[in-house]
């Protein structure tokens, strides 16, 4: 997985997200924090970004984005509640990554036949292979 600063990047569009409704939900920093973890960043590293965003860098390949995109239906669920502006912006945010538009509805509308909303990776990798093809 790509430069430091592109971790970073990740974390702070996710900090972003999980803030949408002005708050941090303790469930949504410990999930943030795993992938803080999982991407090799430290807690140290990854508290200083909850005060300072990093510079946006555009994820290279299109499987990279869709991996943050599933990182982010992820952290949507996490506190097993939904808003229409958490949905709205996600769906943005697929469209800014280059995502094809039809593949992120379908996503955003199976995720709700699965437990706790959790589109499976092989079900969301299906889904956007059918529009590639």
């Amino acid at each position: 997985m790509g430069t430091h600063e592109e971790k970073l990047s990740i974390l702070s569009e996710m900090i972003a997200f999980a803030r949408i409704d002005h708050s941090l939900k303790q469930s949504e920093y410990g999930f943030l924090l795993k992938v803080a973890r999982s991407l090799g960043v430290s807690k140290d590293v990854f508290d200083g970004l909850l005060k300072q965003k990093s510079p946006k860098v555009r994820l290279k390949t299109q499987a990279e984005r869709i991996v943050q995109f599933h990182r982010l239906i992820l952290l949507m669920n996490i506190d097993h509640e939904q808003h229409r502006k958490e949905i709205n912006t996600l769906y943005n945010i697929g469209l800014k990554m280059g995502l094809p538009p039809a593949a992120i509805s379908q996503v955003l509308e199976v995720m709700h036949r699965y437990p706790d909303n959790i589109v499976p990776p092989d079900v969301l990798i299906n889904i956007f292979k059918a529009y590639y093809n």
